[in-house]
């Protein structure tokens, strides 16, 4: 059987910063763990689990399972800055009608 040659079809690109391996000796199970349960803990809202999350990259950087980054570049700080706004509210019985604005009921 024969495929058609697709010359739209690109070759894949590496990550821009490299390989992520996989922690198969466990090295940062621990900070691993406690980030998860910060993220449970907080309904999946990482901004009030940051430190955990530092742990576990420098958990990660310091047994060479990723490149070794300043802290800086992983925009910790921008979290910090900014503003966080309530989410709309949302009735899961009411229907959502693409392109149509939200009307206030009598």
């Amino acid at each position: 059987m024969q495929f058609a040659h697709n010359s739209s079809i690109q070759k894949p690109t590496p990550p821009d910063k490299g390989s992520f391996p996989l922690d198969h000796d466990r090295e940062c199970t621990k900070p691993m763990l406690a980030y998860m349960n910060c993220l449970n803990e907080n309904n999946g809202l990482s901004r009030f689990c940051m430190e955990f999350s530092k742990e576990y990259l420098k958990c990660r950087m310091d047994n060479n399972l990723m490149a070794k980054e300043d802290m800086d570049n992983f925009g910790f700080d921008e979290v910090k800055k900014a503003k966080i706004v309530p989410a709309p509210h949302f009735n899961p019985n009411e229907p959502i009608v693409a392109g149509l604005s939200r009307r206030k009921r009598d």
